[in-house]
Order: structure tokens, then sequence, then C-alpha cells
């Protein structure tokens, strides 16, 4: 069985306005199995709809946007390789999904805000 290890970051782009921002990805680090499916938490806290990002970095290599959300509609948003993440905005989250992982989606993935 081959397991995938997973390293999950946040970050915040810069924000114009005075409000309070966050990005909080709890999960660390994630082990997944190849072919179970890969789940990464993504919560916020911002004042008003930010924009919100998706991005990976493979191993040796820079970041690659896998998907964005630029609406305040709760809804799945398609991304590439296989990733889709979901927005809830009752809940402030964004959380990435892939059903099946493999073995080339180990890397490093990022969470990130911005108002623009």
């Amino acid at each position: 069985m081959l397991l995938l290890l997973i390293s999950v970051q946040g970050m915040i782009f810069a924000l114009r306005d005075a409000r309070a921002q966050s990005v909080t990805q709890p999960d660390g680090h994630v082990l997944v199995s190849e072919g179970s499916s890969l789940d990464l938490r993504c919560s916020y806290s911002y004042g008003a709809t930010p924009y919100l990002f998706w991005y990976v970095q493979y191993p040796r290599q820079g970041l690659q946007l896998l998907l964005k959300h630029l609406s305040g509609q709760d809804t799945r948003v398609p991304g590439i390789k296989g990733f889709e993440a979901e927005f809830r905005k009752s809940n402030s989250s964004f959380n990435l999904r892939k059903s099946s992982a493999h073995w080339s989606d180990s890397a490093e993935y990022f969470c990130a805000l911005s108002d623009t």
C-alpha cells in the first residue's frame, strides 16, 4: 500500500482594509493511501466575502493555482488534476477534495484569500 504525505499550509494575500482576516488549515500533514479520497480543510475569517484560492507546490517546483472562487455563492468549484473545492459561506470554509489520490499528488497545498 502506497501512502502519500500531503503538507497543508495557509497564506493571506495583502488585504487593503483593516478588517480582521485569517486562513486556517487545521490538518498540518495528512497521510492518505493511493486511490483513497483526499480532503483538505480550510476555514477563513474575513468581514466580507473574500476571493479564495487553492495552490499546490510540488517538490522543487513553484506554486501552481489549482482553483479559485470569486463569488459569494455556496458552490462546488472545479479545478485541475481532478481537484474540486466546496465553498460554504455559512461556516466560512473552502475545503479541497480529490476523489482518488495518486502518488503524484504528494505536495504542499496552500489555501489563500484576497479581497481583490
